[in-house]
């Protein structure tokens, strides 16, 4: 995913121009690059450096790279970038990278930075309350403060936050690029730092209520807002503490949002709504599972909700369901949910079947010679003998070239549950084959089920396999495609 996200209102903007950067044979072709500083805070980077990463590329805008240290910047280094995002609060960078950062920026260049990335570099008033905590007391980087647009101070009101806890960001200038189509808030869990100096130039675009009772000021503080540096676009939000934070939504949108600004992709003035997840439906029961499936449903495009048996299908699918993932495996199902199932995939609705729910419904043949177009078979069928299964093999899987769920997918190496002597269809499309022994060779195909998208990933079995990337994106591409979605 590049797979669709909740940002698909920002991923309708202007198209993308890099004459900025200038093409480079190292970087995606047609996408923004980013690059984060990280490597030191006061916060834990470790977590939200890379969930600030994720969020960017899930868009499918940008090509994002990371540095853990910022101190050895060359000019030559930033040259590629479109915008760099500042997740770091430590020691200064000295001399050749911070002129490296400034010069990147001043030349018409972009610069995000988010949290504690407001009071780095031991500054007395930049740092405020936090200088002790850091024993730093290095000279101030004064353009550094130009590129935030504002001061952290220790002289009253200092500044500082309140107790953690759950506030509503309001967007308070919605006419702004920036903000055009992002409804008017979000809730999040954050820290709301209070009382910093803001710089005359700053225009603030978001704000949030500081309750008193959470040791607030009882004023709306800045949350976001917008600098000019030199010929380039600086924007800073004071959210971030947390990789809990980052997790919201609302960031997630205010975030991407940022850095397509910054890098100077304006949204127009009537942005549509952010494109709804696909909703999907897991079914589970009648084989025993581990939570780690969960892994390969973790993403923002989907909304998932998990619906064992014996109730997996009751009601009218088509009203709340999008794509029915299967990961069950039952025999029988009552007359009226295989009705309702039926009439799901009739309408044309998507499905994906997944490892063990490959022996579903053995005596309706409808079912795995037309919908699934494969059977692991419990027991002997005439001349057929039954199907066997071997855990814990080192699986050689290869892409199978032809059909758009195949494109980016690349060979794996994968510890997982092998099938043999299944019916598989002669007009099944494959996307993943083995050629090891204890396979019927393929792993993975699209069903030729003519009503509905239906694909079919025999792999899955444990822990080893969901928590690989490579199923991972299978999966989430399988129940994309089903979905109808590009």
């Amino acid at each position: 995913m590049p797979m669709l996200s909740r940002f698909s209102a920002v991923l309708a903007l202007a198209a993308c121009s890099l004459t900025a950067a200038g093409p480079s044979p190292f970087f995606e072709s047609g996408k923004l690059r980013v690059l984060i500083l990280s490597g030191r805070n006061n916060h834990d980077w470790r977590t939200t450096t890379p969930a600030l990463a994720r969020i960017l590329e899930e868009t499918g805008r940008f090509d994002v790279r990371v540095t853990h240290e910022p101190a050895g910047l060359q000019p030559g280094a930033l040259a590629p970038y479109h915008v760099l995002v500042s997740d770091y609060n430590g020691p200064r960078w000295g001399p050749v990278a911070e002129k490296a950062v400034e010069e990147f920026v001043r030349s018409g260049r972009g610069f995000v930075s988010t949290h504690a990335a407001s009071y780095p570099f031991g500054d007395m008033e930049i740092l405020g309350a936090h200088q002790t905590r850091t024993g730093q007391r290095e000279p101030p980087w004064p353009a550094y403060a130009e590129l935030i647009g504002a001061r952290w101070s220790a002289a009253a009101p200092r500044s500082g936050h309140g107790k953690r806890h759950l506030f509503r960001v309001k967007w308070t200038d919605r006419a702004h690029p920036a903000a055009a189509g992002a409804g008017e808030g979000f809730t999040i869990s954050d820290e709301l730092y209070h009382n910093l100096r803001m710089l005359p130039g700053a225009q603030v675009l978001a704000t949030a209520f500081d309750a008193p009772a959470m040791n607030g000021t009882g004023k709306d503080e800045p949350i976001a807002w917008t600098t000019a540096f030199g010929a380039g676009r600086a924007f800073h939000t004071t959210l971030g503490h947390d990789a809990s934070a980052l997790s919201a939504p609302g960031f997630a949108d205010l975030f991407a949002r940022a850095v397509l600004w910054a890098a100077g992709e304006s949204a127009p003035p009537a942005a549509g709504q952010p494109e709804s997840p696909v909703r999907v439906t897991l079914v589970t029961g009648g084989h025993d599972y581990e939570s780690s499936l969960y892994a390969a449903f973790d993403h923002p495009a989907l909304r998932v909700r998990v619906n064992p048996h014996p109730a997996a299908f009751r009601g009218d699918l088509r009203k709340n369901t999008d794509v029915l993932v299967l990961y069950d495996m039952v025999q029988e199902t009552p007359e009226d949910q295989r009705r309702s199932l039926t009439a799901f995939l009739e309408a044309g609705k998507g499905m994906v079947v997944l490892h063990h729910a490959l022996a579903d419904y053995n005596g309706w043949e409808w079912w795995w010679r037309d919908v699934v177009g494969g059977r692991y078979l419990l027991q002997p069928d005439g001349a057929q003998p039954a199907s066997t299964y071997q855990h814990d093999l080192a699986i050689e899987a290869n892409p199978v070239p032809g059909h758009p769920l195949a494109q980016g997918l690349a060979p794996m190496l994968i510890h997982d549950e092998a099938y043999h002597g299944m019916w598989i269809s002669s007009r099944a499309t494959v996307l993943l084959e083995t050629r090891h022994p204890a396979s019927d060779g393929p792993l993975a195909w699209v069903s030729p089920y003519e009503k509905s998208r239906v694909v079919v990933i025999q792999l899955g079995h444990g822990p080893e396999a969901h928590r690989h990337p490579g199923f991972q994106q299978l999966v989430r591409k399988a129940i994309l495609w089903a979905s109808g979605r590009p």
